[in-house]
């Protein structure tokens, strides 16, 4: 039996059961057809020969539990009609070629139901590949570059606005010499242990493996029977490389920033690693962050937190802005200027959240001494404290 007829008959409709039946209605049904098709039963017709030839064949494979997961797996991948042909096919029939010629394995496949769940040589290596149960491709595979990871420091206003720079980096390239090969000739052979594929497989229980990188050919799939004096063998060299790095807008002190395929190139056509690049941001001496929101501490006198007035503060790289406090401003109170904060991804800014200080003077001359002794007088009745000591008893 071959694979293509594998996947493209449909035993659950040969039985009459379906697809979720349990092993005890699949054993019924096939007993049943067995008995009403058997040659014995049916002298002379070759349809209910043929017949029941298909019933024990849809019997072997869904009767037993693991070749009937092939088959589903098979079903669900190559579509329940199978291999079709398009636009120009001989009269809208099936290929016909062995799906073991199409991916490498022996074809047709030995015959007879004694085989029926078995997938042939190339089959068999698919889904090896795609459900990591022991594949054995012969061809090598492109191989994706390494990731690199760098770090960088920006001014605190580079943070805030993004910033293009450079970065040198080292990372493994393929090696000049020998052109990526590792061999001095250009002509290294496929690793036999693993047989191109850069793996191996080790049983890891429940009827599946799991793949290591091969240890003859680190990974590579290819051995190089001249090594290449430059790299050794492996194909790879290290080299040194200035690249101009753009940091978004915003970023913050510790972020990682992930630049697609600006990492090391890979092998055999593979595509480049990534980039990493982790983001350290000076301290300002007057701004700080929260979020997209930039800080500032603004000093006022107390005359000007107590009446009330207007007070110019500065933006970080622009013009200074004007907020107007309202009379009995407390210290420590928050106010906020909007749109001038660090920029988001969506091009608009967060806000500047400004933080009033009320000073307090060390050295006073006789006027404002006088001035200051005047207010204590008048506002000798007021205990800004009774609050205090009332809510301390009540506790």
């Amino acid at each position: 039996m071959s694979t293509k007829d594998f996947v493209e008959k449909d035993y659950y409709k040969v039985l009459g059961v379906p697809k979720d039946a349990t092993e005890a209605e699949i054993k019924k049904a096939y007993r049943k057809l067995a008995r009403e098709n058997h040659p014995d039963a049916n002298k002379n017709d070759p349809k209910a020969e043929a017949r029941f030839k298909e019933i024990g064949e849809a019997n072997e494979i869904l009767g037993d539990p693991k070749r009937r997961k092939e088959y589903d797996d098979a079903r669900a991948l190559f579509g329940s009609g199978g291999f079709r042909p398009g636009p120009g096919g001989a009269g809208g029939g099936t290929f016909n070629f062995d799906l073991g010629d199409l991916f490498g394995g022996a074809p047709g496949g030995a015959g007879g139901a004694g085989n029926a769940g078995g997938f042939g040589g190339g089959l068999g290596d698919v889904f090896g590949g795609l459900f990591n149960r022991g594949g054995t491709g012969t061809r090598t595979q492109p191989r994706r570059g390494q990731d690199i990871e760098s770090e960088v420091t920006l001014s605190f206003s580079e943070s805030v606005d993004g910033a293009t720079v450079p970065l040198r980096m080292s990372s493994q390239e393929p090696c000049k010499a020998c052109n990526g090969t590792g061999d001095r000739n250009g002509t290294p052979r496929v690793c036999p242990t693993c047989v191109g594929t850069g793996q191996v497989s080790r049983g890891g229980g429940g009827g599946f493996s799991l793949t290591d990188p091969c240890g003859d050919c680190k990974g590579r799939g290819l051995i190089a029977e001249n090594p290449c004096e430059v790299c050794k063998g492996s194909g790879r060299a290290t080299s040194a490389r200035t690249m101009q790095v753009r940091i978004p807008a915003g970023v913050s002190d510790g972020q990682r920033i992930r630049l697609r395929g600006k990492g090391a190139p890979g092998e055999r056509g593979g595509p480049h690693g990534d980039l990493y690049v982790v983001v350290h941001v000076d301290a300002h001496p007057v701004f700080g962050r929260k979020g997209d929101n930039l800080t500032v501490t603004v000093p006022v006198t107390f005359a000007e937190a107590a009446l009330g007035g207007e007070v110019r503060v500065p933006t970080l790289g622009g013009p200074p802005v004007t907020l107007r406090l309202p009379a009995g401003t407390p210290n420590g109170r928050t106010m906020r200027a909007r749109g001038k904060g660090a920029s988001r991804k969506d091009g608009t800014r967060g806000d500047l959240l400004v933080t009033i200080e009320v000073a307090v003077p060390r050295d006073l001359d006789d006027k404002a001494r006088e001035a200051l002794e005047t207010y204590r007088e008048a506002t000798a009745d007021i205990d800004p404290r009774a609050e205090l000591f009332q809510a301390a008893k009540g506790a």
